[in-house]
């Protein structure tokens, strides 16, 4: 299994977030998770990348390496990347230079294979190409999302963390955005979706869990828990 998380406990000060989840994710795989808000979703995504200012419990093993005591930039390194909630481009940059951000890890690479990343991006979301001069504060919620995902590419991950990707996107560019992981995930990232948007993330996982109070509440395949009537219920409106 690419990534393991064992019992693991997290939270804030005396305020236990996460209650012993355990939960994995297999090499070319996606894999989703639901629930509602301040489930822990992010808390678990932001142990994972070690961006995460409270405390974790337990264990997140990355290939059999525990990532516990590593340092974010290293997690960059083995080969995570984490696109956070809310974007976080650079705003004053470039969208070009801010793709190039994503490969500050990669310096042993030459910039011939620097542009064939670019290349890789553009094809993927061909409006992030049209807007390479642009600074990236200037453009659409839509097309600032589709460069944090690509600059999250630049890093050539074996594993993507998604924080709410969809969050405030105009239909069509969701189901843009949509396609674009499952491209992703052809070309053999495995990816771990944390999304509001249910529909979206179980339609384009093969395994899936359900957060709910820090604990797992539900687990299984996409297609089975798409269909199950508490979490239609709880998450689909249906």
């Amino acid at each position: 299994m690419m990534l393991e998380i064992r019992d693991l406990r997290a939270g804030y000060g005396p305020v236990e977030i996460l209650h012993g989840i355990s939960l994995g994710v297999n090499s070319h795989e996606i894999v989703s998770l639901i629930g509602p808000n301040t489930a822990g979703k992010s808390t678990l995504l932001r142990g994972i990348s070690r961006l995460g200012e409270g405390w974790y419990r337990g264990d997140i093993l990355f290939e059999g390496r525990s990532l516990l005591a590593e340092a974010a930039h290293r997690i960059a390194g083995l080969g995570i990347a984490h696109v956070l909630e809310g974007r976080h481009i650079f705003p004053r940059l470039t969208v070009a230079e801010n793709l190039r951000m994503g490969a500050w890890s990669r310096r042993r690479a030459d910039a011939a294979q620097i542009d064939e990343s670019i290349e890789r991006v553009v094809s993927l979301f061909p409006r992030v190409g049209e807007r390479m001069s642009q600074a990236a504060g200037t453009l659409s919620g839509g097309e600032q999302q589709m460069v944090a995902i690509g600059r999250a590419l630049m890093l050539r991950p074996r594993l993507l963390l998604l924080d709410e990707p969809s969050h405030g996107l105009a239909p069509k560019v969701v189901e843009e955005v949509h396609a674009a992981l499952e491209a992703i995930n052809r070309e053999g990232v495995a990816i771990l979706l944390v999304e509001q948007n249910a529909q979206l993330a179980l339609s384009v996982s093969s395994r899936a869990y359900v957060l709910s109070g820090g604990e797992i509440a539900k687990e299984g395949a996409s297609d089975a828990l798409l269909h199950d009537d508490e979490v239609r219920s709880a998450y689909l409106g249906i």
